[in-house]
């Protein structure tokens, strides 16, 4: 009965808002059975057309129009804001551990806050504030590296104790808690009723609305939207933005050409209570209990809490379908041990009057990350779903940052984490998002220390050598769905204790590592590499080599043999993908790419490059096993199995040949190892992949050869001062702005993407510096560790954040690398930096609260580099992606 007095409430409120919708919309909310026709037909075409009315499709409606788009409709198959909108639980959450969501969510805080004041759409706006508990010392230290975040952002946060709890909530037990965090400026709202608020913004900017109305399907031709099928009618359009919720994987494959758009539905239980004896305040702070897996907020003086249990109960894996959501069976059996964890937090509420348990859907990701952007098969079609349970935290933020990819072709900060094209197909299979979920729903409240991996869909995409490494102790991680080895366990290791090691300070594996890159500087390891990304662009002329120098910023107008490392920029000279290029012939070009940008990389290529028959793009990245032979005997390895001489005079650095190795012809060498080291890669046809690796192998055990990881190649490439796409670099940061400049060549005769911003930088200088730092007073063994994110103080002042680090066994000492900004102190308006700048400050970098002294370099110690060449040479050869 409250909940349908909430559902009236939000009518009425929203019926006196905007008269001309309550004329327009009267016949469709009739009780009546009979269906009675709609009003006011759909229009034959519209610039863009939502599909969905919930709290994300309103957004986005709502940040188009502010941004002066107008021929928008926006389409609802039942009710506005009846889907899992409608269930939401109303708490609005800064406390995110990825920036971007962070970022989301405090834009979403303000635009609530005020948005009452700009539609006169009530919201149930309340700033309450929010406290998360901490019931270990491990999960304090998760919730003060989450604190640093906030508070160098202004949002005001701090870590409080277990009394200061009591004093902020009476009602909560603390005798097990160790600690919190307090962010005061957290709050609650009606999510139904701040959906309908935007709506009504929208519809006063001149956007369409229309409930009852079913897409059908999305109409593409010759890969871009053209229109939407819907029951009433086709509507031609030039943008379609898949809103759908929980329905958006089945929209999205409702169409002849398919846009994947991987999610899954999970049930999701809270209780709703009758009022207490003496009702709650309508200002007591929420409470998130991460440990306990449940979160409480007062709900009309009782309370409303839910959680994320350890078994989840994945729903509509077959694609069931129901216009709107129903609530669906309670399960109190299921809600279960939430209900004894709500019961140990809030001991008092066990004479409590239970109005209902309800149990709703809500849509989970396999990165329990949002899906937000352009599909790589479909121009023009936009997603914005799959939230994880955090839409009404991030509604705002996401509907404004999706707006602005429409309108201006990109967001105004860096949402790779959340792009649709970090997922391939394979992530769309149901099989594997029922599985996956099932694992990320728990998730959600589990404690996350740095290098934790998903344990659902594995061993999906994998080497030909993965039983052979397997079989030799390698420890697995996952990228984009390929098995890729971290470390190689010993024999005689305890097995058990590395599978399990969880922490924020120093990891078990940290002396095998150490052996392994003691290995690569000494002898020579081999590091299966294979998951990284690889085309090839070829053509009959000259098309490939005119395309690639538009599209890339270095010179590929080299000899043949040679290999060109380049950023592949966008109109801003921000990176879109960072690559090496070998040219195999005067026509023909091999580009190796990090392992995520195989979706990324090739949409942006096949948008880019001319429509030209004569001219070949092909992914071949399962064509080829890479092997990454690194060290100062590699060389030998290589030159003995080969009969070739392979030393520098004959095999220069950055040279690419096609060459036999043991019985194995066609091995594609090219003479860098992405470390700064020296080395080869070796890519090999797959079907020889096991022979050349056991002919390695054999080979290279007289000069002392072993199996080494990732982990010991970010070890290699951090030490070197060498950058990762993805985690370093990204669409809003350019060559100049991380010492990349030889990448970049602005004579080289033809004008290429992104040109005229490095002219501009080059000329008026950067507004961020890539920056090695070197922690001076920090214990290794005994302090936490750093790993990314951590705020970078410049003389007290906040500068930026840490992008990656690690453990450098040769200089023994933690390096981070990161992007120095400089802020006016007065104004906070960002300046030029310099290298006087870098060079005469005094640095912290901040892990969990703790500060540590660290030195700056903005170029690598020199002594790292074990062989004498020239300088460009040792740069470019070093560099490496993820």
């Amino acid at each position: 009965a409250a909940r349908m007095f909430l559902r009236l409430l939000s009518d009425i409120q929203w019926r006196a808002a905007h008269p001309k919708w309550r004329r327009m919309t009267s016949s469709q909310r009739s009780t009546s059975t009979t269906a009675e026709p709609h009003p006011v037909s759909l229009p034959a075409q519209a610039q863009v057309v939502i599909c969905g009315g919930g709290i994300m499709g309103t957004s986005v409606a709502y940040h188009l129009s502010k941004m002066g788009w107008k021929d928008i409709v926006l389409l609802e198959q039942g009710r506005l804001a009846a889907g899992t909108t409608r269930f939401c639980a109303g708490i609005v959450s800064t406390a995110r551990p990825v920036s971007i969501e962070l970022k989301m969510a405090h834009y979403s805080n303000k635009l609530y806050q005020q948005l009452e004041q700009e539609t006169g759409v009530q919201t149930g706006y309340m700033k309450t504030g929010s406290i998360s508990l901490a019931q270990t010392q491990d999960r304090l230290i998760s919730l003060k590296r989450i604190a640093s975040s906030l508070n160098v952002m202004g949002i005001p946060c701090e870590i409080i104790s277990p009394k200061k709890v009591l004093q902020l909530h009476p009602l909560i037990n603390i005798h097990d808690l160790v600690g919190a965090m307090y962010v005061p400026e957290d709050a609650l709202v009606s999510s139904a009723n701040v959906s309908l608020a935007l709506a009504t913004a929208a519809s006063r900017n001149g956007v369409q609305i229309h409930e009852r109305t079913c897409v059908s399907h999305v109409t593409i031709q010759k890969g871009r939207v053209t229109g939407v099928e819907t029951d009433r009618g086709r509507i031609q359009c030039e943008y379609f933005v898949n809103c759908a919720g929980q329905w958006a994987y089945e929209l999205g494959h409702s169409g002849e050409q398919p846009v994947h758009i991987p999610l899954h539905a999970c049930e999701h239980f809270y209780l709703l209570t009758h009022p207490l004896k003496e009702p709650l305040s309508s200002s007591l702070p929420t409470i998130v209990d991460p440990d306990g897996r449940i979160y409480i907020r007062n709900w009309q003086g009782g309370i409303l809490s839910g959680g994320f249990e350890k078994n989840p109960k994945p729903l509509f894996t077959e694609g069931r379908n129901q216009l709107e959501i129903q609530n669906l069976q309670e399960d109190w059996d299921h809600f279960g041990p939430l209900l004894g964890a709500l019961l140990r937090r809030m001991p008092g509420l066990e004479a409590l009057q239970i109005m209902q348990l309800v149990n709703c859907p809500e849509s989970f990701t396999p990165d329990m990350r949002c899906i937000m952007g352009e599909s790589p098969t479909a121009r023009g079609y936009f997603v914005l779903a799959g939230m994880n349970s955090a839409g009404i935290s991030y509604g705002g933020g996401a509907g404004k940052y999706l707006a602005e990819w429409i309108v201006n072709g990109y967001p105004s900060e860096n949402v790779w984490p959340l792009d649709l094209k970090r997922f391939g197909t394979l992530q769309s299979s149901r099989t594997f998002l029922r599985h996956r979920v099932m694992e990320v729903m728990p998730l959600m409240c589990d404690l996350k220390v740095p290098r934790w991996d998903f344990q659902t869909g594995r061993q999906l995409r994998t080497s030909p050598l993965y039983d052979r490494l397997d079989a030799q102790g390698a420890r697995w991680m996952e990228k984009h769905g390929f098995e890729r080895v971290k470390y190689f366990v010993p024999p005689g290791s305890d097995l058990l204790d590395l599978d399990h090691s969880k922490t924020f300070y120093k990891p078990d594996w940290f002396d095998i590592v150490g052996s392994e890159v003691k290995c690569c500087k000494e002898a020579v390891c081999v590091i299966d590499m294979s998951s990284f990304t690889k085309f090839e662009i070829s053509s009959t002329g000259d098309q490939a080599l005119e395309s690639l120098q538009y599209l890339f910023s270095n010179d590929l107008d080299v000899p043949v043999g040679h290999v060109v490392h380049t950023g592949m920029l966008n109109e801003k000279g921000g990176y879109e993908n960072d690559c090496s290029i070998a040219r195999l012939s005067k026509r023909s070009f091999f580009m190796i790419s990090p392992t995520d940008q195989q979706v990324h990389c090739w949409t942006w290529l096949k948008n880019r490059l001319p429509d030209d028959s004569n001219l070949v793009l092909e992914d071949v990245t399962w064509k080829y096993t890479a092997l990454n032979l690194i060290g100062p005997r590699a060389v030998d390895v290589l030159s003995e199995l080969s009969y070739a001489p392979m030393t520098a005079e004959h095999f220069p650095s950055l040279f690419c040949k096609e060459m036999s190795v043991g019985y194995a012809n066609g091995i594609r060498v090219m003479s860098i190892t992405h470390t700064g080291e020296p080395g080869f890669v070796l890519y090999i046809p797959i079907e020889y992949a096991l022979h050349v690796y056991n002919e390695v192998m054999n080979m290279g055990q007289k000069y002392g050869i072993r199996n080494a990881g990732y982990y010991a190649l970010r070890s290699l490439r951090i030490e070197k001062f060498f950058a990762f796409w993805g985690q370093d670099l990204d669409a809003f940061t350019t060559p100049m702005e991380c010492g990349r400049e030889f990448q970049v060549k602005l004579d080289k005769g033809m004008e290429f993407l992104g040109q005229e911003a490095l002219w501009e930088q080059k000329q008026n200088g950067v507004y961020k510096r890539f920056t090695m730092f070197i922690l001076e007073d920090h214990d290794t063994d005994m302090d936490l560790w750093p790993w990314w994110g951590e705020p970078i103080f410049r003389n007290g002042r906040y500068v930026g954040k840490t992008t990656s680090s690690a453990y450098s066994y040769t200089l023994e000492r933690h390096v981070c690398l990161g992007f120095v900004h400089h802020f006016d102190e007065k104004t906070g308006e960002e300046l030029v930096v310099t290298t006087d700048f870098i060079n005469q400050g005094e640095y912290e970098i901040d892990i969990a609260g703790q500060r540590f002294q660290a030195k700056a370099k903005l170029y690598p110690f020199s002594s790292l580099f074990t062989q004498r060449r020239r300088k460009d040479e040792v740069e470019l050869s070093g560099y490496q992606r993820e």
